[in-house]
Parts: C-alpha cells; sequence; structure tokens
C-alpha cells in the first residue's frame, strides 16, 4: 500500500465503526423499503447551498432523495433506476437531484459512509455514491466495511488532507444531523424516500416520470 493509501486508511478507520459493525448478512441489515412518507406537520426542507445537487441548480423541478448507503433498497434504486433517471431527466436539464442522508442500521458504518460522501467536493460526489452503492452488496458479504470505504474515497480521488479536515470539522456532523433532523420532520419513515417540488411520490422509475412529465408541461 502506498503512503498516501496507508494515510487515507488511517483518517478513514479513525472516524469509522469496527469492521464487525458490518459483520451481518443483507438480509439482516436495514434495507429501508419505497414508500410515501408519512404525514407530516412541516414540509420537506427548502434546497440550501449544503446540499448535495446533480444537474442544473436552476432546472424547474427539484427531486430530493433522502437514502442510506447501507440501505439495499437504496443501493438497488441507485443502480436498476438512477441511470435512467439521470439520462432522461437530469442530464437534460430539467431536474436538479437533491440527494439528502438518512442513515440506516447498522448506523455507524451508515453515518460514516455518509460524512465520506459530503467530505467529497460537488465533482468527486457522484464517484463516491456510485462506490458505495454499487459496492454495498460485496460489503455486506465478505464483511469488510474497512475497504468499502476505502473504495469510495478512492473512487472519488479524495485527498488526505481534504478528508481528514472534513472529518474533523464538527459541521460536516451537524449537517448529517440537520438532514436527519429534516427527514423526521417531513415524516419520513424510510430510505429511499422521494419528493418532487416538496411532494412525496413513489421512487418507481415510472411514478417519477409521470409526476415529472406532468410538472415540466406545467411549466414546473
Amino acid at each position: 500500500m502506498s503512503r498516501a493509501a496507508s494515510l487515507l486508511a488511517a483518517v478513514i478507520l479513525a472516524a469509522a465503526p469496527p469492521s464487525g459493525v458490518a459483520a451481518q448478512t443483507a438480509g439482516d441489515a436495514h434495507q429501508g423499503h419505497n414508500h410515501a412518507p408519512v404525514a407530516a406537520s412541516t414540509p420537506v426542507p427548502a434546497v440550501t447551498a449544503e446540499d448535495r445537487i446533480l444537474g442544473d441548480p436552476d432546472a424547474p423541478v427539484t427531486v430530493i432523495e433522502y437514502a442510506s448507503f447501507t440501505c439495499g433498497h437504496c443501493a438497488n434504486w441507485h443502480e436498476q433506476v438512477f441511470p435512467a433517471l439521470k439520462a432522461r431527466f437530469i442530464d437534460t436539464g430539467q431536474v436538479r437531484f437533491v440527494h439528502r442522508d438518512l442513515p440506516t442500521a447498522p448506523r455507524e458504518l451508515a453515518q460514516t459512509a455518509a460524512l465520506v460522501a459530503r467530505c467529497a467536493t460537488a465533482e468527486q460526489f457522484p464517484a463516491v455514491v456510485d462506490a458505495l452503492m454499487s459496492g454495498q452488496a460485496a460489503m455486506y458479504e465478505t464483511r469488510d466495511a474497512d475497504a468499502w470505504l476505502m473504495g469510495a474515497v478512492e473512487a472519488g480521488d479524495l485527498g488526505v488532507e481534504q478528508l481528514q479536515a472534513c472529518l474533523n470539522d464538527p459541521e460536516a456532523g451537524a449537517h448529517l444531523a440537520a438532514s436527519v433532523q429534516g427527514a423526521r420532520d417531513a415524516g419520513v419513515a424510510g430510505t429511499p424516500t422521494f419528493f418532487i417540488n416538496g411532494q412525496p411520490v413513489d421512487g418507481d422509475l415510472a411514478s417519477l416520470e409521470a409526476a415529472i412529465t406532468t410538472l415540466i408541461e406545467q411549466g414546473g
């Protein structure tokens, strides 16, 4: 292992729970589920500069996803639904896609993964998310959470100083806590959960396409 990789591993492992935290099968882990959120007393929080956004920031339609990097349904959605959504609506400037974190079991590991993703720049973020989601099944099979996290760091080309400064910054944890609180206030009870222009919608491709297309035809 190179010196840079060794340093990265040390930084990650200092923030991560022991590998044994992920020592369970995918079936034992909380997988989340696709559903509309329960009734909420407050609307889903507005998009801010702290959000991770893909696509045109001025797009007429906003899709917000609450997800967990340890949620099997989230990984499946990212692998099976997101590519088509991205190609049709995000890459064409019609949708801005907002990723928000709602860590699920094993919670400590999900929180660490979320912090690693948050440490990425806007340009690095998609690669980190792809690596975490695509590598999730192997992580559960091998029970090697450390390799999973390191794979995401390497995929995003996160630097040692960048990662260390971010993980040691109290603001990173505060932003994660704010995402969780906002989800709870909005009645989100599972992952992945989706909102389009503030309204809950099912996460299957047909439902997302129908809602987005209707809003675009109505001028957003």
